[in-house]
Order: C-alpha cells, then sequence, then structure tokens
C-alpha cells in the first residue's frame, strides 16, 4: 500500500508515547528492568487471561434459559486493558488522501473517538498509543509499548490506500494529488505467526461483522492479482478478515493483535466520509461493540446483562 512501512529492525522503546485520554501530550515512561521470577508471574497471570477470553472455549447457552447457569469465563471491563495503537507516527505520516492530509491524522481522530467510546462503556484502563520517529523504528517502539503494558488486546487503527501502479493524477487546492476511486471499504488484519492468533481472529471477526453491521463493505481488492506483492489471503469472506503474516505490530506483541483500515482515503468519496465526525462516532461504535461482545461474549446474545 502506497505510503505504508512494515521493515524489521531492534530499537528502544524510549520514543514511545502511551496516551490516556486527554493526556495526550504526556509521556509514558516505563523501568523495563524487572526481575525474572516477576517476569515469570505476570507472563502465566497473561495467559490465563487471555485464555479466559476466547470465545471458542464458551458454550452457547440454552435458548430456554439465557439467563441461567451462564458460566462463561468473562472479563470485567474496569481492568480490562485494549490497547488502540495510532498507525504511523508525526515524522512518518503513512499514506497521503486524494486531498493531501497525512493518513496519521484519519488514525489519531479515529483512535480517540474509539477510545472515548470505550471508557463511556466502561473499559476505564482503554489505553491511546502514539509512537514517535521514521517508520520502521517506531514499529518496534509500539510492539515494545505494547508488550510492556501486558495489553490484553491491541488494535491498530490505520486508513487505506492503493500501490502507487493504481494511482490516477488530479489536482486539488491547486496542488498535484493522487487519487483512486476504483477501490475502497474496510479491511481487517491478523497474523498467523501472532502467539494468540485463535484469538486475534475471533476479535478481527466481531470488528468486521460490526462494521457490516454499520453497513460498511470491505475491500475486496486484496484477493485481486492486481494488488501484486500487497494481495492477501481471505480468511473471511463474509466480514473481510485478511491474513497478513508480515505485519510487524500483528505478529511480534504478546497479545491479541489486530489492524483495522478503517476505509480507503485515497478514494475521494471515501476520504471525505472518513473526515466526517459522525462516520466516526459510527465506526467508533461498532469497534466497541466489538470489544464488549470480545469480553463477554454473552453480550451479544442478551444484551447488557
Amino acid at each position: 500500500m502506497r505510503g505504508k512501512s512494515w521493515g524489521s529492525v531492534g530499537v528502544p522503546l524510549a520514543a514511545a508515547l502511551v496516551l490516556a485520554l486527554g493526556t495526550t501530550d504526556a509521556v509514558w515512561s516505563r523501568q523495563t528492568a524487572r526481575h525474572s521470577h516477576k517476569h515469570a508471574s505476570a507472563a502465566k497471570h497473561r495467559k490465563i487471561r487471555l485464555a479466559a477470553l476466547d470465545p471458542s472455549t464458551i458454550a452457547p447457552a440454552p435458548a430456554a434459559s439465557k439467563r441461567q447457569n451462564l458460566s462463561a469465563a468473562v472479563c470485567d471491563p474496569t481492568t480490562f486493558r485494549i490497547v488502540l495503537d495510532v498507525g504511523h507516527t508525526a515524522e512518518s505520516e503513512g499514506a497521503l488522501s486524494a486531498r493531501n492530509v497525512a493518513e496519521f491524522d484519519f488514525n489519531l481522530r479515529l483512535a480517540r473517538r474509539i477510545v472515548e467510546d470505550l471508557k463511556a462503556d466502561g473499559f476505564a484502563d482503554a489505553r491511546l498509543l502514539v509512537t514517535r520517529g521514521r517508520a520502521t523504528p517506531s514499529l518496534f517502539r509500539r510492539v515494545a509499548a505494547a508488550n510492556d503494558l501486558q495489553a490484553d488486546l491491541l488494535l491498530s487503527i490505520h486508513h487505506d490506500s492503493v500501490p502507487n501502479s493504481l494511482l490516477e493524477d488530479w489536482e486539488f487546492g491547486g496542488r498535484k494529488s493522487h487519487f483512486s476511486d476504483r477501490f475502497g471499504g474496510y479491511s481487517v488484519f491478523v497474523s498467523r505467526e501472532n502467539p494468540h492468533f485463535g484469538t486475534s481472529l475471533k476479535f478481527a471477526e466481531l470488528v468486521g461483522r460490526e462494521m457490516k453491521a454499520q453497513g460498511l463493505s470491505y475491500a475486496q481488492q486484496y484477493t485481486m492479482p492486481i494488488m501484486g506483492r500487497y494481495q492477501r489471503q481471505l480468511l473471511d469472506k463474509d466480514t473481510g478478515v485478511y491474513r497478513y503474516d508480515e505485519l510487524v505490530v500483528l505478529r511480534k506483541t504478546r497479545m491479541p493483535a489486530v489492524l483495522l483500515e478503517a476505509g480507503s482515503i485515497i478514494n475521494r468519496d471515501e476520504e471525505l466520509a472518513m473526515s466526517s465526525p459522525e462516520h466516526q462516532a459510527m465506526i467508533a461504535s461498532g469497534v466497541a461493540t466489538a470489544v464488549r461482545e470480545f469480553c463477554d461474549p454473552r453480550w451479544a446474545i442478551l444484551g447488557p446483562l
């Protein structure tokens, strides 16, 4: 995809920022030297929490007694730690929209709105992760930050473009720009190299299902040979979940991790929609619903208990 970079080098954590809502400019710092027994204890605790969150382990309740004998393991929203990773950085802004707006700006606005919705739903430990620096090093900074936080779930927020070969030229505001109105839609990505691939896939399907419920369509071009090296395997043709094993932010994190391309900003009509507060609210609401269902699969059947 044009303007995107997913490289592979090792760098320190120092430049990563983890931001709570309303503390956008605060620098998050965390001591990384720990005793080995503390690492083992934290890892064991994290595995227990993640195992409990796998919806595949929960048998559906009998229709006649939905509110009785529900023994499913569920999370506590007040302590469940979901990290909203803002794709790209202020120094490496990702793709440019058809009207020359940086992808990073779109990502930051949407991620902030999702955190707002999650906090309103009781997910008090929802975090906004903003990383500084150039493209490739920033990938490892954000992974290190998420791992250091011992997050229960990571969702990386992006907005899509197309390969350079598919772009067309136009002018906007007196400036030369590029567009592609042929393609649009959201897409959801997971990596089989994530240590919790099964759980990641289940959350990705929930996100895709909620995007579809909002009346959105997924980007189907990733199945086409015209995408070249960006062609991907479609894992769920109903919800638009794709396999992308090489994405650093998905394969190097130690918690379930999903990447959402919320829509195409190189498509001129879709860019306008992505810029709309109403559209952002719709996507944020869908993501928040997916998180609620992930945290408590009974919610999808029963609604708020």
